[in-house]
């Protein structure tokens, strides 16, 4: 069936018109497979949200689906590319991945990505294309229908109002505020993604023209280009938690350091999180979430199918119900995710539109115009470039 189903997608391809020509043939051998979902487990909210959606596919579509916990997503790169070097072209450990960025780039230029199979997935005709282009290009590589989106992200920074008055709005005022509250900052290591995201952004802030950012990394122009952000780490570290001696895992570890007040500021690429943790008693009611003015760094994130799934049709099926109305809702609910939906409103029913309207929007989380300018990632290849530098430098 695999093979017919990829013919049928190429021809898809070309003429989107026959989409819904083999959906129903699609679910119907969807039935009775299971899906090894490899995403990141690191977060329970993250990880209770999976297992309700394996429940409703289960019920639904009679697709079994299991969360395989993943720490680094380029693991899972890895573990695909292991398997096509061995010859392992069907029957693949890796049915659906969560995946983004560098990731997605490496995957689709090392030809381990199924499809194209977006547009045969009835749900995507919602998904709002117009007003999202990161729904489109990820890291400023074209999607070209390799992944379904799932979420929106924006990298948001959160304090605690009942210790600081005023947040900084800048990475210069950021490294004032740590001048004068030493100890209170503090950033993920990278690779950690929340770390190379803080690396990303500091650099496009600091940058006299980061237009250059959106191009692929030419080793000859790395050092001069990102003179500014050494610069700015090399004073921001001793002045950080431990001295910039010690680094925090990610993001997890920095919202209990946080809600300890150990640090005074923390951050998320969900600009729900922290209404979110709030709602649950991992952050006091005092937590607000803030931007910096001139912007933050902003994506879409997806799942894709590898090449050697032999059970893409039930992958195909997962992914189609992620980006529906009922899912992307439960998903933006503050009280159980409060991840950004990927969906636009104006092309959903009334009916689905109220799923959205009733929401709850937290007191620590922004308003769209709140959340200001959205800066785009940079090119995917700076994301290698700044993590091999940075461990060179900083790693103990």
């Amino acid at each position: 069936m695999k093979r017919t189903l990829l013919t049928a997608l190429t021809a898809l391809a070309l003429n989107p018109a026959f989409a819904d020509l083999n959906w129903p043939q699609i679910e119907a051998e969807a039935r009775g497979q299971t899906i090894n979902f490899h995403a990141w487990g690191g977060s329970e909210v993250i990880n209770d949200y999976l297992q309700w959606a394996a429940d409703e596919v289960a019920e639904r579509y009679g697709v079994s689906l299991r969360h395989v916990k993943v720490t680094n997503t380029g693991d899972v790169v890895s573990q695909v590319l292991a398997e096509k070097t061995a010859g392992r072209a069907e029957g693949g450990s890796v049915d659906l991945v969560w995946i983004n960025g560098e990731n997605f780039a490496a995957m689709k230029s090392n030809d381990l990505l199924f499809g194209p199979f977006t547009q045969v997935l009835p749900n995507y005709a919602l998904v709002d294309t117009e007003n999202k282009p990161t729904t489109l290009f990820d890291f400023t590589t074209a999607v070209d229908n390799m992944e379904a989106p799932w979420g929106m992200a924006q990298l948001v920074f959160m304090y605690d109002s009942a210790l600081v008055e005023t947040p900084p709005q800048s990475m210069t005022e950021l490294l004032n505020f740590a001048r004068n509250s030493p100890g209170a900052v503090t950033y993920p290591a990278p690779p950690s993604f929340y770390g190379t995201t803080f690396l990303k952004q500091a650099m496009l802030e600091l940058a006299d023209d980061p237009a250059p950012f959106y191009e692929e990394v030419a080793e000859s122009d790395f050092e001069s280009l990102t003179a500014p952000l050494w610069a700015f780490l090399d004073e921001l570290h001793p002045l950080m938690w431990r001295q910039g001696r010690t680094f925090t895992s990610g993001a997890p570890e920095m919202k209990l350091l946080l809600n300890d007040g150990e640090i005074s500021l923390s951050l998320s690429f969900n600009p729900n999180d922290a209404s979110n943790a709030i709602a649950i008693g991992e952050l006091p009611e005092s937590v607000r979430t803030y931007v910096h003015e001139g912007g933050t760094i902003g994506n879409t994130h997806f799942v894709a199918i590898p090449y050697n799934s032999s059970q893409t049709e039930g992958a195909m099926v997962v992914a189609n119900f992620l980006m529906s109305p009922e899912a992307q809702a439960r998903k933006a609910d503050v009280d159980v995710w409060g991840d950004p939906t990927v969906l636009a409103m104006d092309k959903l029913t009334q009916s689905q539109r109220a799923l959205f309207e009733a929401l709850p929007r937290g007191a620590a989380t922004l308003s769209d115009a709140e959340l200001g300018t959205v800066l785009r990632e940079p090119h995917a290849s700076w994301v290698a470039a700044l993590e091999r530098a940075w461990q060179e430098r900083y790693a103990n």
